[in-house]
């Protein structure tokens, strides 16, 4: 492959990772109050927390822009202290990340509900506090579910298009990833052969994602049957 295409390689497995980075704690936080907490709203916060999965990408990058534009609410007040988003490789990444946020937070309230709430229980009449339970058991027993929402979310993220070209352009060597790339290809008379290179390596990224995830889950329930 020619330099530009590894630079496009490059950036999308770095706006992959960033995207699921920086969106695993808030996606902890919210998978174990749905599993764990019952709250007036209860459905209508799943279902905004599901919305991506159902949205037009499209609308979901406009409303990036909206917010997170240089005069948008958020990113007017951001841009003074350095952090812009708009048609930057951080707005993919942001992008990206709302994008793969359900899949993540479905994987990690799956593990959550799997524990057994006795375990926690007991652990509290012997003396330790929420926090302390939720990083000694909870946490590491959830440990297989949160893998696999991750790689699902990196999944999801380095096939995002659609909310990220809308937010953040298409810009060689700063937004421009894989699907992008392929996107431009396509345009290109005669860089079919580019534009299917990018392709093969997308998919084989996908299923080494997806490939990892099923692993994690059968060795998960392997453990779980021998335990």
């Amino acid at each position: 492959m020619s330099a530009d295409e590894w630079r496009v390689v490059a950036l999308s497995l770095q706006v992959a990772f960033w995207g699921v980075a920086g969106s695993l704690p808030l996606g902890i936080a919210v998978a174990y109050v749905l599993a764990r907490y019952d709250f007036p709203g209860k459905t209508l916060f799943d279902a905004f927390v599901h919305l991506p999965l159902v949205l037009p990408p499209v609308v979901v990058g406009f409303a990036l822009l909206v917010l997170f534009g240089r005069n948008g609410p958020i990113g007017g007040l951001l841009e003074p202290l350095g952090i812009v988003f708009a048609f930057k490789w951080t707005g993919a990444a942001l992008a990206a990340a709302i994008m793969g946020f359900p899949l993540l937070v479905r994987a990690l309230r799956l593990a959550f509900e799997s524990i057994d709430p006795r375990l926690e229980r007991a652990a509290r009449t012997l003396g330790a506090g929420p926090w302390r339970v939720f990083f000694t058991i909870t946490l590491p027993l959830s440990v297989p579910g949160l893998a696999t929402g991750a790689l699902l979310g990196f999944a999801r993220c380095l096939g995002e298009f659609g909310a990220t070209i809308t937010f953040v352009s298409n810009i060689p060597g700063e937004t421009q990833t894989l699907p992008l790339a392929i996107y431009t290809y396509t345009q290109v008379p005669g860089a079919d052969a580019q534009a299917l290179k990018l392709s093969v390596l997308s998919v084989i990224l996908s299923l080494a994602a997806l490939a990892a995830s099923e692993w994690l889950v059968r060795r998960s329930r392997g453990k779980s049957a021998h335990g």
